[in-house]
């Protein structure tokens, strides 16, 4: 009896060992974000005397009050990430299938040719100034589409998907052609609803690349005020909130005349950013180990 008792105080120990170093983690790893979140709805002038954590110390909205304002460019910057993250995830995701169940098709004679040039773009690539010139010849310089068509095919992910449909039995695909299938029902109709989970998968990986993006608008779109991102206006904050800080006369007239505390405004610009992507993750997470692992039981 005395065995069995010691032996449960040995593990109510390690477990509440376990349960301080979990609590542990959980503070490090919410204190981030939750200090953004303070300091994105304090008052930007109390904000300069530091001191604000987790909780805003003179609660106000002032600083995403400030950044939707008359004239400002956030709104429609909003506008254009939310609708270069829709189509291209949904053009992205439909390519890379496509890529990837025709280089899954054991009776493609360039298979392996094309395999191994996919393969290569992964660590070869043209540099940056060979890509600006064929997107100028390509006529996509201050146009929407320069952020979608450069970025429909994306090696890994064909590479993730085409491992996906190795593990589809042939025998679907061969029945459904006996009844006459062509292969554009087999895609549409077996192979794109069987990989339900790794396109889930990869269209959130290709949703966070395209909402994060910001250095394409720089280089192709910043004469057009219509085509900015919410991340290129990110950036600029970013960039302004540095050059203020160098300069403290300028900071401190800065305040006095806008009331707005560059650190304050960088914070609020972070949440509004970020918050769309944490929406919508928790809902796809659930797809991540059937569609990666099961992808690489062959792969």
């Amino acid at each position: 009896m005395k065995y069995f008792l010691r032996k449960k105080r040995k593990h109510d120990a390690v477990d509440f060992i376990i349960f301080l170093f979990m609590c542990m983690v959980i503070v490090v790893t919410l204190y981030p974000f939750l200090n953004v979140l303070a300091k994105s709805f304090n008052d930007p002038i109390d904000t300069v005397k530091g001191g604000v954590h987790i909780f805003p110390r003179v609660f106000t909205t002032e600083n995403y009050a400030s950044l939707f304002s008359n004239g400002s460019n956030l709104p429609s910057a909003f506008r254009m990430s939310i609708l270069r993250t829709l189509v291209g995830t949904v053009l992205g995701a439909l390519c890379c299938s496509m890529f990837a169940f025709a280089l899954s098709r054991k009776d493609f004679i360039f298979r392996k040719p094309f395999t191994a040039l996919l393969a290569v773009t992964m660590y070869v690539g043209g540099g940056m100034i060979p890509e600006y010139i064929l997107i100028r010849n390509l006529g996509l310089i201050n146009s929407f589409w320069v952020y979608v068509i450069p970025g429909l095919i994306s090696a890994f992910n064909v590479i993730v998907i085409r491992a996906f449909i190795d593990n589809i039995p042939s025998s679907l695909q061969e029945s459904a052609r006996i009844d006459g299938a062509n292969d554009a029902v087999i895609f549409f109709r077996i192979i794109l609803p069987l990989c339900a989970p790794v396109l889930a998968t990869v269209s959130l990986f290709i949703a966070v690349g395209q909402w994060n993006s910001w250095f394409d608008t720089y280089l192709y779109a910043r004469n057009d005020r219509a085509l900015s991102t919410l991340q290129y206006e990110l950036m600029k904050v970013l960039d302004s909130a540095q050059s203020v800080n160098s300069a403290s006369a300028v900071y401190s007239e800065g305040l006095r005349s806008a009331k707005r505390n560059p650190e304050a405004i960088k914070m609020a610009i972070t949440v509004i950013a970020t918050t769309p992507i944490l929406v919508v993750y928790p809902f796809l997470q659930k797809y991540f180990v059937s569609g990666i692992t099961l992808g690489a039981v062959k792969g």
